[in-house]
């Protein structure tokens, strides 16, 4: 919880206020009318949220891809068609096999590395 203390008070102790913050590391915020005017922090403090500052300004800056403008073939490295067995075959597209989008019968396989049965 900060000290709070008005302003017109903060005048007359602000070299006890002050010793209060760098060497007590209390939180000291000054008051008008009862509501927050000021906050006094150390030097160290004021170094960190510069900091926070800093960094969150740095990453509002960074560009944020929002869409995929297109999509590459990717190949498997060697061996990866074996370890995932039949499941993991491609099959082609569409218009490979009919218009249906059929996967083909039983026999047929596309996919490199998969033995003829």
């Amino acid at each position: 919880m900060a000290y709070e203390i008005p302003v017109t008070q903060a005048r007359a102790e602000l070299a006890d206020l002050i010793n209060r913050v760098v060497y007590g590391g209390e939180r000291v915020v000054v008051t008008r009318h009862g509501k927050p005017l000021v906050g006094l922090v150390s030097a160290a403090d004021l170094e960190r949220l510069d900091a926070c500052r800093e960094a969150e300004e740095a990453a509002a800056e960074e560009p944020v891809i929002s869409t995929v403008s297109s999509v590459r073939p990717f190949p498997a490295p060697p061996g990866e068609w074996g370890r995932f067995g039949i499941a993991a075959e491609h099959r082609g597209t569409a218009a490979e096999h009919g218009a249906a989008g059929g996967h083909g019968t039983a026999g047929e396989h596309s996919g490199p590395g998969v033995a003829e049965r």
